[in-house]
């Protein structure tokens, strides 16, 4: 199942400061990060840290994820940490094998018994930071446990050795918009730095491009960005009032026996019903 948050807010595992505010940001979610956040010698500090913030995060009722480390040994102490209630998905760093997303897999629900959980409780995250992870997007799509696809803007503009910006990333947020869709997973990244929360006009705009292109969330990791975020992703109050129209006049059609009706002078049928039932769904509260 798709993850259905716009704006997910990084905190590092560590940082019991942060940790302690971090659910009156404002977040749709938040990642507790283990893996660049937190150097390396503190790391498994923070993993024996890790349960009580979950704790108390689930019983405030804020969605929780969290990004483990891409070594395998690191991975497997991060697994252990995170796998518990209160956890909706891991961010899966530097995704490039489908591989060894389902090894990742078999080891949750080894966990997941254990702890009483729902088989396949516990999502996935594929970060794709690498041209070799987006060519692969399909096969890692449709590992059962991902529930999304992201895009790392900075790590995959570095492993070409520039800057990430619209003329790098925009092709790579249309690939995942279009694998995820694809799986009916959420898709998730910006056409940009991930560091921008100064220039929010600047950054408004890369977040609507994102948008535009059917990405349906971001990263982010300062709490200046998360307004944007959800507010450019949440349908606006005319999507919403057209989408109502809409649905209202398809179901009195399809009560009535006619495929399709005209809705402010536009033809309506199955698909753009549908359009709007899904504007419908989004314009709920995500948190």
């Amino acid at each position: 199942m798709a993850l259905p948050y716009r704006s997910y807010l990084f905190v590092p595992a560590d940082n019991a400061k942060l940790l302690e505010k971090a659910h009156q940001r404002g977040a749709d979610a938040l990642i507790l990060d283990l893996e660049d956040a937190v150097l390396p010698a503190g790391k498994p500090e923070a993993r024996r840290g890790l349960p009580a913030p979950i704790d108390r995060l689930h019983g405030l009722g804020v969605p929780v994820l969290v990004r483990i480390n891409s070594g395998w040994r690191d991975a497997v102490a991060d697994l252990e940490a995170a796998v518990r209630p209160g956890v909706a998905a891991l961010v899966v760093p530097k995704a490039e094998d489908a591989g060894a997303l389902r090894v990742l897999s078999a080891m949750i629900v080894e966990w997941e018994a254990e702890r009483g959980l729902t088989p396949g409780a516990i999502g996935l995250v594929a970060l794709i930071e690498s041209p070799l992870g987006l060519e692969r997007l399909a096969a890692i799509a449709a590992v059962p446990r991902v529930a999304a696809l992201a895009l790392g803007s900075e790590d995959f503009a570095l492993t070409l050795g520039v800057e990430p910006t619209e003329a790098l990333l925009a092709l790579p947020c249309r690939q995942i918009a279009l694998a995820a869709a694809a799986r009916g997973l959420a898709a998730i990244g910006l056409p940009g730095s991930l560091a921008e929360f100064r220039d929010l006009d600047a950054y408004r705009a890369m977040v609507a491009q994102a948008r535009a292109v059917g990405m349906s969330g971001a990263l982010c990791i300062h709490p200046a960005q998360l307004p944007v975020v959800r507010d450019v992703f949440a349908p606006s109050a005319a999507d919403v009032a057209w989408a109502g129209r809409v649905v209202a006049a398809w179901d009195e059609a399809q009560a009535t026996g006619r495929g399709a009706v005209q809705v402010d002078g536009r033809m309506v049928d199955r698909p753009v019903a549908e359009r709007a039932k899904a504007i419908l769904a989004r314009s709920a509260p995500t948190a």
